[in-house]
């Protein structure tokens, strides 16, 4: 079955599950002081670009840690279950990693789908977005040969930092990116078409400044999207989040996430988790192993906030 096959595959299954617009969008807590993943996640090397599967038992990430095949490579940690500490990370090997970067993974909300970043032969220019498949979503080392997502979405410019939005609510789903066509890094949406390839490249005004905004992560729900900037407000490179009441609507005004998340140092690479209150980022603050680490910061809905306080 051809990539196009699938993504059209995709399509239909996702238009048969819009049947209604959700109920009130959940409320949360403020995001509490992030954690480091700790040593059997990060090295003395750089670990960038935190991903994590739907069940939250994969956690994808790219390093460039010795075992790899050149540059960057992507891996993989597992963990039986959600309250047990994280394995040791395993590379995804030659099917997906190459001498030249892999970068900056992103899953589908289904598990079939990897995106990720490269600057490997076959591409348009700099860094460039590519997708690879995988019958068994369960299976963390089982992807297929990645293909180049083509010239709607890559330009000779770098593209970069994907997220895919399902947009189960109706709507065709949505590629979320980095790119620096116009200059700075702005955020781009590009929208799958039923033939199963992307559309052209538009520019999200309402998220892009003049500064730069990278990596965008959308939730599952499409009412809420993290980045990373250096715009005005920012410690340095902060993380900044973007809501909207639906998905139909514009997104709002960003916001930091503020001093209890952000530091002077570089807060980057946010991915917010299928539950909707676990986010993963990559940071070169203090305390950390190395280089770059992974982090993470948690948040409650709520009412569980308000049954905590009352126990």
């Amino acid at each position: 079955m051809s990539p196009a096959t699938r993504m059209v595959g995709a399509v239909f299954c996702l238009v048969g599950l819009a049947a209604s617009r959700p109920g009130a969008a959940p409320k949360f807590s403020d995001w509490a002081p992030p954690t480091n993943l700790g040593p059997a996640i990060n090295s003395p090397f750089g670990e960038v670009g935190p991903a994590i599967s739907k069940d939250g038992l994969s956690l994808y990430f790219s390093s460039d840690r010795p075992g790899g095949f050149g540059g960057p490579d992507l891996w993989v940690s597992q963990r039986p279950t959600e309250n047990d500490a994280w394995g040791l990370p395993v590379n995804l090997g030659a099917v997906i990693n190459t001498p030249a970067t892999e970068s900056v993974p992103s899953l589908s909300r289904d598990g079939h789908w990897l995106f990720f970043n490269s600057n490997r032969p076959g591409g348009f220019g700099d860094q460039d977005i590519w997708a690879s498949w995988r019958q068994l979503t369960h299976d963390d080392l089982g992807w297929e040969a990645p293909f180049n997502l083509g010239a709607a979405v890559n330009s000779s410019f770098f593209d970069a930092g994907v997220s895919y939005f399902e947009n189960e609510q109706g709507g065709a789903p949505l590629l979320f990116f980095t790119s620096t066509r116009l200059g700075t890094s702005d955020i781009y949406q590009s929208q799958l078409w039923p033939v199963g390839s992307f559309g052209p490249a538009t520019l999200v005004p309402e998220l892009s400044s003049a500064a730069s905004d990278q990596r965008p992560s959308v939730r599952f729900d499409g009412l809420e999207i993290f980045f990373f900037s250096n715009r005005p407000g920012s410690l340095g490179n902060d993380l900044w989040v973007s809501t909207r009441n639906t998905v139909f609507d514009l997104w709002s005004t960003p916001v930091s996430l503020g001093p209890a998340v952000n530091s002077a140092s570089a807060d980057q690479q946010p991915y917010i988790a299928a539950d909707r209150q676990t986010l993963f980022f990559t940071s070169n603050r203090p305390g950390g192993f190395g280089g770059l680490d992974l982090y993470v910061t948690t948040r409650l809905r709520t009412t569980e906030e308000r049954d905590r306080w009352l126990k």
